[in-house]
């Protein structure tokens, strides 16, 4: 592809009227072989995308890119930056818990581009559903995650299926060293932004006392000390230590949602769903969230266990102070703790252990039992929750459609009847489920 088509469909698409420095850079570049280190946040996905949208030909019925990236949800992240770019050409995301019959559809015609988790696209490799070699361009995103050795076999198998590769990027927040051998690496370009473009300037880090060891009372007073509405990740080590604190959060009645790799897919996107439009604004999470999730205006990363080493540190914290936003980091330390080198508070705070404000969202969100695959659109869900003469057009909130089932936030008093009167009528000419969720 073209430097000017990119820029134009970058342009139109994602309404970006110019490249940042590293995009540019990774524009220009001529090397076969590079690593890009930069932190969350910095346009990096868009960098490797025009990067790899470079080395394309014409569309042909064949695999000519593959996107690896350790987790679904960065999976999902990634295609939704690269098939807006990528007009003209077939691009399909396949990872764990989505349907495997949808994704074995989507590959015939086969696709442009493949972006996938390293299981999932070895399992239809295995099923021979099908073949990647005729790569032309391999990018490994987060591969720090990637080539660490639960994923070994996987990827080592994957880069042999593909063979010789004429273009291979490597790209991650943190670096690992030394590389695996299996990769051809031979005199790779480093391309290294995370100097120029860190956002720990634009970070404050707060230490937080617990008098106890059990620091969740410390916690709940920390979360009503915020703004109404402001979006929180309260990060745990453990997805037990995760369903502990939700349920404490609940109880307490904090606008609270749960998110770890126990949750089935649907689950998982669901927290995601809510927490970005404003339903949920607290998410207990696990280090699963700390990679992949391009979530805007997360005011506050909360290291309710501290983390077990710099890079999860890194990662956490690369959740907020997106690209010019700024940016708190919470650290809740007991006597228990011992304070890494590597994290260097700024100040400490007290928060009030008796504020009781009401922290309930302006928002709730409708579930309806239709999506991309029933050919409903956006703009489908605005008009079908307009007509139900409960919710007005203006007050429509973030409206998120999945393959089978979409999502509608709704002003939280209105949501009940909204649901019912969906519920009443039909979507498209059918009739469908309406559900606030819970």
């Amino acid at each position: 592809m073209k430097a000017t088509e990119l820029t134009e469909n970058i342009s139109k698409a994602l309404g970006i009227q110019s490249l940042n420095p590293m995009q540019r850079q990774m524009l220009e570049s001529k090397s076969p072989r590079i690593i890009l280190t930069a932190p969350t946040g910095s346009g990096k996905t868009l960098a490797f995308t025009i990067r790899m949208l470079r080395n394309l030909k014409a569309p042909c019925a064949k695999v000519q890119a593959v996107v690896i990236a350790p987790s679904r949800e960065l999976v999902i992240q990634i295609a939704s930056v690269v098939r807006p770019v990528a007009r003209g050409y077939k691009t399909v995301a396949l990872y764990g818990g989505h349907s495997m019959a949808d994704e074995t559809n989507s590959l015939s015609p086969l696709p442009d581009i493949i972006i996938a988790t390293p299981g999932r696209l070895l399992d239809h490799l295995q099923r021979a559903n099908i073949e990647i070699n005729s790569v032309n361009t391999l990018v490994l995103d987060e591969y720090d995650k990637s080539l660490e050795l639960g994923f070994e076999g996987e990827m080592r198998k994957i880069v042999r299926r593909i063979g010789h590769v004429d273009n291979l990027i490597l790209t991650s927040a943190t670096t690992i060293d030394p590389l695996p051998d299996y990769l051809p690496l031979d005199n790779p370009e480093y391309i290294n932004f995370t100097p120029q473009s860190s956002p720990k300037s634009r970070i404050q880090i707060v230490e937080v006392e617990s008098p106890a060891r059990d620091k969740l009372d410390t916690l709940i007073a920390l979360l009503r000390s915020f703004k109404r509405g402001e979006r929180s990740i309260v990060f745990v080590n453990h997805r037990e230590s995760a369903e502990r604190v939700y349920q404490r959060l609940i109880a307490e009645k904090l606008p609270a949602t749960l998110y770890h790799g126990a949750l089935d897919q649907h689950e998982r996107e669901k927290a995601i769903d809510i927490f970005t439009n404003g339903s949920a604004p607290i998410l207990v999470a696990t280090d699963l969230a700390a990679r992949g999730l391009d979530i805007t205006d997360v005011a506050n990363v909360i290291h309710y266990h501290l983390p077990v080493n710099e890079a999860t540190w890194t990662h956490r914290n690369g959740r907020t102070a997106r690209v010019d936003a700024d940016g708190t980091v919470w650290i809740i330390r007991s006597d228990a703790d011992n304070i890494a080198p590597y994290i260097t508070p700024h100040r400490s705070y007290a928060p009030d252990p008796d504020l009781r404000p009401d922290l309930r969202p302006d928002m709730a969100t409708i579930y309806i039992s239709a999506g991309k695959k029933e050919k409903i659109s956006k703009g489908n869900i605005a008009g079908f929750t307009a007509a139900s003469a409960v919710t007005s057009p203006d007050e429509i909130g973030m409206i998120i459609v999945h393959d089978h089932h979409s999502l509608v936030a709704v002003p939280r008093e209105k949501a009940r009847p909204t649901a019912q009167a969906l519920n009443a009528g039909r979507l498209k000419g059918k009739k469908i489920r309406a559900s606030v969720v819970k």
